[in-house]
């Protein structure tokens, strides 16, 4: 091949790049992926889980998020709440205690979520569950 026909076809493919690049950011302007944030007291459908998120109050280095949880059998569900600080995501503490959530049920239960806050920085408090594609967010004012 001639070095003006590899010219002439670099520069074509560099125009298909350029145009590709311009259609995917056009695609990602008109995406809309903002997450509601839910209020304290609503109850809302994450997924297959029904939670309604009634006060969060924090003790030393403990934040206990009170909530009204169930929908469906899952033993390891808890783990689907973590909380989002300024400056890390903190899971749920796991050791069994009284009132404790451990796991979600399918009749709604009444339970405590516990954060280990002691770390975190930030006092900005976010709990955030996922469940599948689903997600919601709650803005605790601690």
């Amino acid at each position: 091949m001639k070095t003006r026909t590899l010219l002439l076809l670099s520069v074509a493919m560099a125009l298909a790049i350029l145009m590709a690049g311009g259609v995917f950011l056009l695609q990602l302007s008109n995406e809309s992926a903002t997450v509601r944030t839910a209020a304290i007291g609503e109850l809302v459908e994450v997924g297959d889980v029904d939670v309604t998120v009634i006060e969060a109050t924090q003790s030393g280095g403990t934040l206990a998020v009170d909530v009204e949880v169930g929908g469906v059998d899952d033993a390891d569900g808890i783990e689907s709440f973590t909380l989002v600080t300024g400056d890390r995501r903190l899971a749920p503490l796991a050791a069994p205690a009284d009132g404790r959530c451990s796991s979600i049920t399918e009749p709604a239960q009444r339970c405590r979520i516990d954060f280990d806050v002691s770390g975190a920085e930030s006092s900005s408090r976010v709990l955030v569950l996922r469940r599948g594609d689903d997600q919601r967010n709650w803005a605790l004012g601690v």
